[in-house]
Formats: C-alpha cells, sequence, structure tokens
C-alpha cells in the first residue's frame, strides 16, 4: 500500500483529493494538513511514501515544504499540485527535489499514476508547463532582487524597504531599478506583478 500525505489548504480540495485517491487499491491517504510548515511533522510521524503538495499555502509554500522534506527525507517522493501554471514554479518545484509538478485540474486517474510512477522512479511534468518553462527561460533575478521585490509588494517606500531589509536606501533603488529593467517593465508594481505571473517570487 502506497501512504500519501496530502497538504492542502482548501479543505473541500483536500478532501476531494482524499476521497478521489481513496477510491484506488494500492492507495492509502494516511495524513492530511492544511498549512505548509506541518508538513514535515507529518511525513515523518507517519511514514509517509509520498507527499502530494499544493504551492499556495499558508505556514510556507508547497515549494518550500518540497525542499525541506528532501533534505530531511530523501527517500520520500514529492508531488507539487498548482493551481497556477506558472513556468518559474516548475523550475523552483524542480530544483527544490520535486519529482512531478501537476496542475490542479488533471483527472483523478493521472495524479494515481503521478504517485505510482515517482514511487517507481520516474519523473512526471504537466507537458503544457513544461513547454512554457522552456519558453520562458530561467528566472532572471537573483535572490536579493528577488527579496527586495517580495518586500516592495506592499507598497513600502524605499526608506522603509531599507530599514526592514537592512541596507541603504540607494541599495534598495539599485536592486529594484535593476529588476524592472530586467523584466522589460516600467515601475516596480508592473516588476512585482510581471515577476508573481511568471512564478518567479
Amino acid at each position: 500500500m502506497i501512504k500519501v500525505l496530502l497538504a492542502e489548504d482548501q479543505s473541500m480540495v483536500r478532501e476531494a483529493l482524499a476521497a478521489l485517491l481513496g477510491l484506488e487499491d494500492d492507495i492509502e491517504v494516511v495524513a492530511q494538513v492544511a498549512r505548509g510548515d506541518e508538513v514535515l511533522a507529518a511525513v515523518g510521524a507517519h511514514g509517509v511514501d509520498v507527499a502530494l503538495l499544493d504551492i499556495e499555502m499558508p505556514g510556507c509554500t508547497g515549494i518550500e515544504a518540497a525542499a525541506q522534506v528532501h533534505r530531511r527525507y530523501p527517500a520520500v517522493k514529492l508531488v507539487v499540485l498548482t493551481t497556477f501554471g506558472r513556468p518559474g514554479y516548475l523550475r523552483s518545484a524542480m530544483e527544490a527535489g520535486a519529482d512531478a509538478f501537476l496542475v490542479k485540474d488533471a483527472p483523478a486517474a493521472q495524479l494515481a499514476a503521478a504517485v505510482r510512477k515517482v514511487l517507481a522512479g520516474e519523473r512526471v511534468i504537466d507537458p503544457t508547463l513544461a513547454a512554457a518553462a522552456l519558453a520562458e527561460g530561467a528566472n532572471p533575478l537573483t535572490d536579493r532582487e528577488r527579496e527586495v521585490l517580495r518586500a516592495a509588494a506592499d507598497g513600502s517606500t524605499n526608506a522603509e524597504l531599507a530599514a526592514a531589509l537592512h541596507l541603504s536606501q540607494g541599495t534598495v533603488r539599485n536592486y529594484l531599478s535593476t529588476a524592472i529593467q530586467k523584466l522589460a517593465v516600467r515601475n516596480r508594481a508592473e516588476a512585482v506583478r510581471t515577476a508573481r505571473e511568471k512564478g518567479w517570487l
């Protein structure tokens, strides 16, 4: 029996996935969590074979949770699920150790098949997302530029950003300016929006 953990913050979606997977003869959902920061403990407590992780969760993202599980329990297979087919998410998920990356509206049979395939050592990636990720290319933003853009998302001033990130205002201005240039947009709000849409933040 394949032991599966489901991590999804929307209870209706989580329960529907659990019910669908429960219909499979060889799959058992042994744990369900609603937060990313509950994943690692649940994996350890339930002897999970495969963890199904939604990307957008409170506590930490599914990609961050995948990286934690991959470091602590490298034998556990990781399937990342997303509502948003953002190319940058795919790259980030693979770098975090994910074995599969699927969109949530895939048929239930496809999800069950993915669980079996990753356990057999295969990689499973939604073909449309794979093509989009290849076409998009790598994230052009550095870690620092991403950090400053994330902090700028709430409309903070340069002075506020500088204080929060322990940088000078000039350095904050430089990071924002470089990010705006790299993303070929007009201002920081567009830079934040573009980077989010591509899954680069």
